[in-house]
């Protein structure tokens, strides 16, 4: 059977959820951006990711083809929870199986949308297809398993010419019942697309995952985060780029330190003060004003 009627014998059983058009907030699904989920690096990643912590399991394997799925290929499941969202939130009907233009996709990350932009989505969408996830995580027990691929299937919409008119994609359940869950699901800074690193794409989301608006902010010892990055630099490698992260200071609306504990290198972030000003004041080590007259 063809891929063309293997998706269409698919679609079948699903209803065609048409993604609206306009600007809409960005949101994240919250088990993405807890766990090593994607390869970090640029260039192609074969090696799988093998994590294991307590009862989480998570087991990622590429193709040599494609190589893994990136945390710039995540764009797109950032975009499709987006959509996903605004249409529960207004009442309208949702589904696995998703149709878009490239042009809505490419805007909302904030790519170019021209030709080679165009081709990039397509190589994007195959390592999402290609790659395999098994993981332990809301399936009850350590025990249980759920594998899947990011996108099941995917497919251009061509018109008489051959010219594109859009794709279809059909997404997993394990990420869309994630999505559709209010509690697993967080709004990110539309910023977050500008971070040209992989390690700072990935720092932004554990930031706002365990970080959020808290007073206090959140820490992490250095080799924890190593650990959790699923990353295949050495930690010595890993430490350098923190303290690089750092001294930049890119996340948006958090400040990052570092400092030492009982010989552990320990990672700090905290969300920024709402006030601007007081922001950059923080960013630049300087003590707050004091506004009492």
């Amino acid at each position: 059977m063809s891929r063309l009627a293997t998706f269409d014998r698919a679609a079948e059983q699903l209803e065609l959820f048409v993604a609206a058009g306009g600007e809409i907030a960005a949101r994240d699904a919250q088990d993405l951006m807890a766990w090593p989920f994607f390869s970090l690096a640029k260039s192609k990643r074969v090696k799988p990711i093998d994590f294991q912590m307590g009862k989480v399991s998570i087991l990622v394997e590429a193709t040599a083809e494609h190589g893994m799925a990136t945390i710039w290929d995540a764009d797109v499941l950032i975009w499709i929870a987006s959509q996903i969202v605004e249409a529960r939130d207004a009442g309208r009907p949702t589904s696995r199986l998703i149709a878009a233009t490239p042009y809505e996709i490419l805007t909302f990350t904030r790519r170019g949308t021209g030709k080679a932009s165009y081709e990039r989505l397509k190589a994007a969408l195959d390592r999402l297809q290609s790659t395999s996830v098994c993981t332990s995580i809301r399936q009850g027990g350590a025990r249980r398993r759920h594998r899947f691929s990011w996108i099941n299937e995917w497919r251009e919409r061509l018109d008489g010419s051959g010219h594109p008119l859009g794709i279809e994609m059909i997404v997993p359940d394990w990420l869309y019942e994630g999505v559709l869950d209010r509690a697993l699901v967080l709004t990110i800074d539309a910023d977050y697309f500008a971070l040209t690193g992989g390690l700072e794409r990935w720092l932004y989301r554990i930031a706002r995952k365990h970080g959020g608006k808290q007073a206090g902010g959140w820490s992490f010892d250095v080799a924890h985060l190593h650990l959790k990055s699923g990353a295949l630099s050495p930690l010595k490698r890993f430490a350098f780029e923190m303290r690089d992260i750092v001294k930049r200071q890119p996340l948006p609306g958090y400040t990052l330190s570092l400092n030492h504990q009982l010989g552990r290198e320990r990672l700090a972030f905290v969300a920024d003060p709402v006030d601007p000003i007081e922001a950059a004041r923080r960013r630049l080590k300087l003590p707050p004003v004091d506004k009492c007259v």
